[in-house]
């Protein structure tokens, strides 16, 4: 599972960067075999000003299914980031889900249907 990290207005420190592919890995692992790409954008949305403005966008590219992009903002960054990569397992492994009732049923046009 390739992890593209990437930020705005937030310093990027080593261990952040580890701290947000732990959770991934954690969150995403078991499903990791399926998972072509994914990208991870944070983002302090007021700057200094504070708030509940630290921003996660997770993207996640699976074949034959809808990229799964899921948001968070919440006044810590790693409350954004644990919040989105929960969220982002529950909504891929639904897809994926989804992907394989529709495999068992047998769908002649499955390759081109996204889900």
């Amino acid at each position: 599972m390739q992890i593209e990290i990437r930020s705005k207005n937030i310093d990027m420190t080593p261990s952040l960067r580890d701290y947000v592919r732990r959770r991934l890995s954690f969150a995403l692992g078991a499903r990791a075999g399926q998972i072509q790409r994914v990208q991870v954008m944070l983002s302090d949305i007021n700057g200094p000003k504070g708030g509940n403005d630290k921003h996660c966008r997770i993207l996640v590219n699976v074949p034959y299914i809808k990229d799964v992009v899921i948001e968070d903002c919440q006044t810590e960054l790693k409350g954004a980031i644990d919040r989105a990569a929960a969220r982002t397992s529950r909504t891929l492994t639904k897809r994926l889900m989804k992907l394989q009732k529709i495999r068992q049923v047998g769908h002649h046009d499955f390759p081109q249907t996204a889900i």
